[in-house]
């Protein structure tokens, strides 16, 4: 814990970040129907993610992380493009064209899927990737 940080700052921070974080998600999941999607949620979760960095120190935001930034990064890439690898593998149609499925869940009943929300949530995990290794190497070079 840094201690040139105000107890303030510190306290609200650990109030705000889950707030941040589910208010990213749902940004997410609403963003092929309304406004919002993959690139404004992941800004919404990287800027909780910078709140805490200012709030404590990149050590303890890298274990808020859980994962290394660049993975987060490398399977958003390959989530967005499997999204679009959909309908050229099963159907025969252009690259990144929408494709829908209804999947039974047990309890919840039909869900449905489409890759145009697959596409958002690898947007969304390259841009946490990208803006969290942007900021904890700004932090490492203001160490």
């Amino acid at each position: 814990m840094r201690s040139d940080s105000s107890i303030i700052l510190q306290t609200s921070t650990r109030m705000l970040v889950p707030l941040l974080l589910l208010f990213s998600i749902f940004l997410l999941l609403r963003g092929h129907n309304e406004p919002g999607g993959g690139f404004i949620a992941g800004l919404v979760a990287s800027s909780a993610f910078a709140l805490h960095l200012f709030a404590f120190d990149a050590s303890s935001t890298k274990k808020l992380l859980k994962v290394e930034s660049q993975l987060l990064m490398g399977v958003g890439l390959i989530l967005a493009l499997l999204s679009g690898m959909v309908g050229v593998v099963f159907r025969g149609q252009p690259f990144l064209t929408s494709q829908w499925a209804n999947i039974y869940v047990p309890g919840i009943g039909d869900l449905a899927v489409s890759t145009p929300l697959i596409f958002d949530i690898g947007v969304y995990l390259v841009v946490i990737g990208v803006v969290s290794t942007i900021l904890l190497s700004l932090a490492k070079v203001g160490e």
